[in-house]
């Protein structure tokens, strides 16, 4: 598997020969320039994940490309003609024999009835897993995490504590937009991960890695 991360939530996810991008939203502009790109991959609505012109100007640019996201999205998209593969909590599909399995219902909470929508978390090839804006456990081994770090919804311990929780091989961050804005680090999940037998990476926009 290989990663790319065009920024924020963002990435290119390459496997088995599927190029799958997640997440285009408005604090990522790499995927304007996005190309040969199978499927599009939308956990929620919120415009960071979710950035309209983005996903219009990629399915311009890739027309074979095939959406795939949870109902309140692919409500959202069908309301301007985009159509999408529904997947959601408990569900599956699988593309050129790799597998998406939808994990959660909620987005986690910022306060009560702020930015409560439908999120739903991806296991990708039965190897990453890329939760969205929720720390939900999938009570599966994972190979590769895409770890969320910073946010309105989200503190550092919280995303440390989730990691460990899920024990994955290898983890990287996602959701650290803010942190690109305010000059932040990775100091703390790099030090405490990595010193518990997680290999942490502290991917950057434009980085590639391969799993």
């Amino acid at each position: 598997m290989r990663i790319t991360k065009y920024g924020h939530c963002c990435l290119l996810v390459e496997e088995q020969g599927l190029r799958i991008l997640t997440d285009p939203g408005n604090y990522s502009s790499l995927q304007s320039g996005a190309r040969e790109i199978d499927i599009v991959l939308i956990t929620h609505e919120h415009t960071d994940h979710l950035h309209i012109d983005s996903v219009k100007e990629i399915l311009v640019n890739n027309p074979v490309a095939k959406v795939i996201t949870n109902a309140s999205v692919a409500k959202l998209l069908g309301a301007i003609g985009i159509n999408a593969i529904v997947v959601g909590h408990e569900m599956s599909h699988t593309e050129e024999g790799v597998t998406f399995l939808g994990f959660g219902t909620e987005h986690a909470p910022i306060y009560p009835l702020w930015g409560k929508v439908e999120n739903t978390g991806y296991f990708i090839g039965d190897r990453l897993f890329y939760p969205g804006d929720a720390f939900y456990d999938p009570k599966r081994p994972v190979d590769v995490l895409a770890l969320p770090v910073a946010g309105p919804w989200c503190k550092i311990s919280e995303a440390v504590d989730y990691a460990l929780q899920v024990k994955p091989k290898h983890a990287f961050p996602i959701h650290d937009g803010g942190l690109k804005i305010m000059g932040g680090s990775h100091k703390v999940p790099d030090k405490v991960l990595n010193e518990r037998g997680i290999n942490f990476i502290a991917l950057v926009e434009g980085q590639t890695v391969e799993f």
